[in-house]
């Protein structure tokens, strides 16, 4: 008789392969689970397809956790507000300032959970490194992966492939896989300008305006727009990221359906 501690391990490694061998083909792969990536996969997700978000850290939520300078609230117009209704986000609305005003904590649970309600998978821990790419014409075609412990650590372990009809780039301010492809990739005449300094008004915009394809196979959505195009910041008002990540899922599911 298998002991509690062999039988612990047997079932952990036996359905984490499983899901891996289901990961290694998906239809859309989002890196980062910040605001905009689990907008995108809750919306992605419900429509049928196989959609996998990867996020480098132990946890979701990117800038949402932080509040306004660690204060455990952010704000959204009205704009964002089908969307939270969507998401069944609790807000109210400051009648003095004219913005609706959401738990920090509320809006990177429920983001999440509604992904995963979706279908969408959230593998935290995971860092990628690399792209796929294809010539004759360029596509984007997937991500090279990695634990982030290895990363961390040092050590020189090779990666692993997951193949995709799209990749997202949800990275936030470091647009880590736009970076990777502008450096890696031939063909790819991509220069990122940065993000620039704050104007709350403007970056809402046209952070929204900006998301969508970079070339086949890549999509860019949030804060990585403004890293990409050289647009302002807004700070902790989230109405652009989540309208970022139902734009860029629309956009997918016109392009690869």
């Amino acid at each position: 008789m298998r002991s509690l501690e062999e039988r612990i391990s047997r079932s952990i490694w036996r359905n984490t392969l499983r899901d891996w061998l289901e990961l290694s083909r998906v239809d859309v792969v989002i890196v980062g689970a910040g605001p905009s990536g689990m907008t995108a996969a809750k919306y992605l997700a419900e429509r049928g397809l196989k959609t996998v978000v990867f996020e480098r850290r132990l946890g979701f939520g990117g800038g949402i956790g932080g509040g306004g300078m660690l204060m455990h609230k952010v704000v959204v117009d009205e704009q964002a507000l089908p969307i939270l209704n969507d998401f069944g986000i609790r807000y109210f609305k400051d009648e003095e300032e004219g913005l609706y005003v959401i738990d920090a904590s509320e809006l990177m649970a429920k983001l999440a959970s509604r992904a995963i309600d979706s279908g969408a998978k959230i593998v935290n821990g995971v860092h990628v490194e690399d792209v796929i790419y294809r010539e004759n014409p360029l596509r984007i075609e997937g991500v090279v992966i990695q634990w982030s412990a290895v990363v961390l650590s040092g050590l020189h372990v090779d990666p692993l492939f997951v193949s995709s009809k799209a990749v997202v780039d949800a990275t936030g301010h470091d647009a880590e896989v736009l970076k990777i492809v502008a450096r890696k990739v031939p063909g790819v005449n991509m220069q990122l300008v940065g993000e620039r300094a704050a104007y709350s008004e403007a970056s809402e915009r046209l952070v929204v305006e900006r998301t969508g394809r970079v070339i086949p196979g890549l999509y860019v959505a949030g804060m990585a727009v403004a890293a990409l195009y050289g647009l302002p910041r807004m700070g902790p008002i989230f109405s652009s990221m989540l309208l970022s990540g139902r734009k860029v899922a629309e956009e997918i599911m016109r392009d690869i359906s």
